[in-house]
């Protein structure tokens, strides 16, 4: 799983992680629990705020 995959990144968040408020997670706490998924094979230096922003507002949505 890549940055980009970021329905994939939420859809495992949701499941492995159902006691994280993704409208309080902190950006680097959500950068490691993306980077710490087991299914998770990118480049570490990839990862901006504007895809960590993207994570989390579907995280958002779909938690809702």
């Amino acid at each position: 799983m890549k940055w980009i995959d970021t329905y994939e990144i939420v859809d495992l968040l949701i499941d492995k992680h159902p006691e994280v408020d993704p409208n309080k997670v902190l950006f680097t706490d959500l950068r490691n629990l993306i980077t710490n998924l087991e299914e998770f094979d990118d480049d570490l230096d990839r990862c901006n705020e504007r895809i960590l922003e993207a994570v989390q507002a579907l995280w958002i949505e779909e938690k809702d």
